[in-house]
């Protein structure tokens, strides 16, 4: 997916409203590890998805909805997309249809969902809890959206979005410096040293967006357990 341009994007100096940590703790509340003293646990997290992780959850869903993104309807602080973006997956879009403003929606009204959401820059974001499918994707900010406050704003949440199964490569030799990965990424894993872009690995969830916007194909994506294990 290819692109040049991006809906304005609140800055960490300039937000207009702002998710408070006490009102991040009330929404992820649910979200967070939990541990029951009969030695047994069920972990529940936000994992970040590329866009093909993405689309191979709606293409196994057998019922998608759509609703507005009530993040960006409640904070405002950007103009990335917000009418019918969020993506229900089949328990998930029972409930979004019954007890909220969900639509049903086709599979390709889904995608068309999922591509606006990544030309718009945004983070797609799925809830896992163990033992459960998938109930939800969500296109995120870190201006408007709590998850991705939490963790890029606030300390203390770590552990709250768990990253994908890829990860981002540089080939400096390609890049132009250009630094459209830099004001693009949500997660500050690229930056500039000594004038020249760098890469963070360390910091990469493996969203995609720097992947299908480098305007020199100077990023790639690889496995992460297979970067990992590299010497």
């Amino acid at each position: 997916m290819e692109g040049n341009t991006s809906p304005r994007m609140a800055s960490k100096r300039d937000l207009r409203t702002e998710w408070t940590t006490e009102e991040i703790d009330k929404q992820l509340g649910d979200f967070k590890i939990v541990t029951i003293p009969v030695d047994i646990s069920f972990e529940g997290n936000q994992r970040v998805l590329n866009f093909s992780e993405a689309e191979r959850m709606l293409r196994k869903a057998k019922l998608l909805s759509l609703e507005p993104c009530t993040c960006r309807q409640k904070m405002g602080n950007c103009d990335a997309p917000v009418d019918y973006v969020c993506i229900g997956l089949d328990e998930g879009a029972r409930e979004a249809m019954t007890l909220r403003e969900g639509r049903r929606a086709t599979f390709e009204e889904a995608m068309d969902a999922l591509k606006r959401t990544h030309e718009a820059g945004l983070v797609h974001l799925c809830f896992e809890l163990e033992g459960h499918a998938v109930s939800a994707i969500c296109g995120c900010c870190q201006c408007c959206c709590h998850a991705l406050a939490a963790i890029t704003r606030f300390e203390g949440y770590d552990g709250i979005v768990r990253s994908s199964e890829m990860v981002a490569v540089h080939d400096a030799s390609r890049c132009n410096n250009c630094q459209v990965c830099v004001d693009r990424c949500q997660f500050d894993a690229w930056g500039l040293v000594a004038g020249r872009v760098h890469h963070y690995p360390g910091k990469c969830t493996g969203c995609g967006v720097c992947v299908s916007f480098c305007p020199e194909n100077s990023i790639g994506f690889v496995e992460r357990k297979k970067e990992a294990a590299k010497p």
